[in-house]
Formats: C-alpha cells, sequence, structure tokens
C-alpha cells in the first residue's frame, strides 16, 4: 500500500524534537547512576569548606576596615595629645621653677627676720616697771665659724673642691640671745619670763643671774636671761599684701 505524507514539515518537526538533549533526564540519570555516600559527602564538605572561606573572607575584610578606621583615629589623637603633652610639661617645668624660687624668697625671709621677730616678742612681753639694757646674741662666735668652715667633702686625688662652700637656704639659723634687763619689781621677772616662753617665737628661757644694784639712787634688780629662737608654726605668723604707690 502506498502512502502519501501530506503534511511533510511535520515529520520535520518530529525530528528535530527527537534530536533535542533532555538536560533532565540526563541530570535525573546522572544522579541515579551516583550511589556512593562518600562522594555524596565530599561534595558537601567542599560545598561547606567554599561557604566557609567565603564568610571568613568577609569578615577579615570587615574586621580590617574597623580596624583602619580606629587606626587612623589613634593616630590624630596621638598628635593631638602629643601636642598638649609638651604644653602640659612646659607648664609643669614653669610651674616647679616657680615654686623652687618661692621656696628660695621663703628660706631667706626665714633667716632675715629673725631678729626682728625676737625683738618683737621680747618687747610685747615687757611688763610694766621693767626696761632692758642689753639684748645680743651669744651664739655670735660659733655660727660665724660655722659659716667660715671649710667643707669636708673632697675632690678628686684628695683635693678639697674650690670655690665658696654651699649655702644652706633651707633651715633656719640657730640664735641664742642674750639679755639683761632692770626692774623694780621681783614679780615682774616672773612674769617677763612666762610670757618669753608661751611666745611661738622663743624657746628655752633661762635665768642666768639675778642681783640687787643702785640705779639712779634706788635699789633695782638685775637679771639676765638666756633664750633661744624657735620656728614658729605657721598659723602663728600673719602675712598681710603690701601696696606701693608708683609714682
Amino acid at each position: 500500500m502506498i502512502q502519501i505524507n501530506l503534511n511533510p514539515g511535520s515529520a520535520k518537526k518530529s525530528r528535530s524534537r527527537g534530536a533535542g538533549v533532555n538536560l533532565a533526564g540526563i541530570a535525573a540519570g546522572a544522579v541515579s547512576r551516583v550511589k556512593d555516600p562518600y562522594l555524596l559527602a565530599a561534595a558537601g564538605s567542599a560545598l561547606l569548606a567554599v561557604a566557609i572561606v567565603g564568610l571568613m573572607y568577609w569578615h577579615q575584610n570587615a574586621r580590617a576596615s574597623d580596624l583602619d578606621a580606629q587606626l587612623q583615629t589613634a593616630q590624630q589623637d596621638s598628635i593631638r595629645f602629643t601636642a598638649v603633652i609638651v604644653q602640659k610639661r612646659k607648664a609643669e617645668t614653669q610651674r616647679d621653677s616657680v615654686v623652687r624660687q618661692v621656696d628660695l624668697i621663703k628660706s631667706f625671709d626665714n633667716k632675715r627676720y629673725v631678729w626682728p621677730h625676737l625683738m618683737d616678742e621680747i618687747s610685747r612681753a615687757l611688763p610694766p616697771e621693767t626696761w632692758l639694757t642689753s639684748v645680743v646674741q651669744s651664739n655670735a662666735s660659733t655660727a660665724a665659724q660655722q659659716e667660715e668652715a671649710p667643707p669636708t667633702a673632697k675632690g678628686k686625688k684628695g683635693a678639697a673642691p674650690k670655690g665658696p662652700p654651699p649655702v644652706d637656704t633651707t633651715s633656719i639659723p640657730m640664735v641664742k640671745a642674750h639679755i639683761v634687763g632692770q626692774t623694780v619689781d621681783i614679780q615682774a621677772l616672773t612674769r617677763f619670763m612666762k610670757l618669753l616662753e608661751a611666745s611661738p617665737f622663743i624657746q628655752n628661757v633661762t635665768l642666768i643671774k639675778s642681783s640687787i644694784v643702785i640705779a639712779d639712787g634706788k635699789e633695782v634688780t638685775e637679771f639676765q636671761l638666756d633664750a633661744s629662737y624657735q620656728a614658729p608654726d605657721p598659723s602663728a605668723i600673719k602675712t598681710v599684701p603690701v601696696s606701693l604707690s608708683v609714682r
């Protein structure tokens, strides 16, 4: 029997469809053929490793960016704080220099006003009907010898160092005063000694001698006292500002 194809295009279409590649079928066949569990585990491990490496890479990049930002901030702070530290050290150096100068001035003032304090306290403690005939420093020769004594320290090769000995500007010199006076009342002498001992500037008040003498035809008691200067408590010293008018 003879068959005639009245639609020749349909045969071409069927042949073209049969010649195409079925990817889904190929994949399903590949999966059906892969039955080894170790191969599947290896493939899963590889995919997991790739994911972990990618995550770690992203995390390290983010951390590196944060560290760079922190480093730049720290460098800027270091530059700014360096200038502040330099100014602070300069101010501290100036402050220490001023403090040393003030301490030096105070030490000289402490030595300079020893006798004014002594004379003021002696005059304030002097009772009525009592007068003084002499107030002298009894240890003047000892103080002079101490100031003129050569230094005991030796330099190289056993030779004494050249130049004047260093001056101690911090300690207050030990001053002893010998007081000679007269009174018409023996009780006034007792009050005088008590007032001297109560002074914050005087200590070690000692009666050396007392005797009856004739002064202007009258009998009076002549006395001799020894007293020492002492550094007072800072609360006992009152300072007042001094203002000078400049013309």
